[in-house]
């Protein structure tokens, strides 16, 4: 049912671009020309609600933790083979939850009949890793091909959540470079803040949720950062060319004017984007769940939210445009 309502939509999007391509019907504006909403209001309330939530989210993280996956917590690695057709994934998932081994995942990779099995570190040493391997074998029987089985050790699943967690770092003093060369130091800040807040907060989600932190996460985690830079860029590119042309402006008009000016932009890109990752959330399967679920809370919730609330107004705060002088360039008509 839900799968016929996303497509239906899809199908009723794509039909309505076209006939207004076309000239069959009026051009659709989803955010009149005239709108002056003002989001500069707003920030008396958006920094305290974001500190506190930053707090909550930093004070989760050391006690409640994250619920660590395979990849950073170590276990077996088998990479299978269906010798006599496809593989089914729910008759496998079946049989290896019964034999009480924990945290096992499978993922379809490469073919329909080639499977990625990982388990849970099992307690008990090598032995009880070599006797967890052995039970996986028994169960799958004489069908199954074994093309590759690995052990990953704490030694290894601990470098992966350093190399990570390193990769996130670099990402951000990336952007903040970027940005500088780009704009000014206080857009590369403003950018920054943002872009940490959205990191945390979706830290903080994951520990509530104690969804599985494994790699997919981190590349989750990456992705937000570039969504939430691309937004708040077009933002923050809107400030730059009315920071030229009106010298007169008080700060807070001339944000709402550069927002209020790529709403429709960013309304039909988020809207997109939801679409997109709720099909993957709801028919995406286990294997990029914790994936899925990452980008709808840091993409759709905090990403939109950080760069209207958080990203604009800290320009304010960093005494952007306090220094303008001159006279103001006419408009064009």
């Amino acid at each position: 049912m839900t799968q016929t309502i996303i497509i239906g939509l899809a199908v009723f999007i794509v039909v309505l671009t076209v006939l207004s391509v076309y000239g069959v019907i009026p051009a659709l504006r989803i955010v009149p020309d005239n709108t002056n909403f003002h989001f500069m209001d707003f920030r008396r309330f958006s920094f305290p609600i974001s500190a506190v939530l930053t707090i909550i989210a930093i004070t989760l993280y050391f006690v409640h933790g994250l619920n660590f996956g395979i990849d950073f917590r170590g276990g077996m690695l088998l990479e299978i083979q269906e010798k006599s057709g496809p593989a089914d994934i729910a008759k496998l998932r079946t049989q290896l939850g019964s034999l009480g081994l924990g945290d096992v995942q499978l993922q379809q990779f490469g073919g329909p009949s080639n499977v990625l099995i990982r388990i849970a570190e099992q307690p008990g040493g090598d032995a009880a890793q070599q006797a967890a391997i052995q039970k996986v074998r028994s169960s799958l029987g004489e069908g199954i091909e074994y093309r590759r089985v690995e052990v990953v050790g704490p030694r290894v699943s601990g470098e992966l959540l350093a190399f990570g967690t390193v990769g996130l770092m670099l990402a951000i003093v990336g952007i903040l470079i970027y940005l500088w060369f780009r704009f000014e130091w206080q857009f590369a800040l403003g950018a920054m803040v943002a872009n940490v807040h959205d990191i945390v907060l979706t830290i903080g989600f994951m520990s509530v949720t104690q969804i599985d932190f494994d790699l997919t996460s981190i590349a989750a985690l990456l992705t937000i950062l570039g969504y939430s830079l691309n937004d708040t860029v077009v933002i923050y590119d809107r400030i730059r060319e009315l920071l030229r042309r009106y010298k007169k402006m008080p700060m807070e008009d001339l944000l709402n004017a550069s927002i209020n000016s790529t709403l429709s932009r960013s309304i039909i890109t988020h809207v997109t984007v939801t679409l997109a990752l709720l099909a993957l959330l709801l028919f995406g399967g286990k294997a990029i769940h914790s994936f899925t679920a990452t980008m709808m809370f840091g993409v759709v919730l905090v990403g939109t939210y950080t760069s209207i609330f958080i990203a604009a107004p800290m320009l304010i705060y960093l005494g952007v445009g306090a220094t303008r002088h001159g006279e103001d360039k006419p408009t064009k008509p």
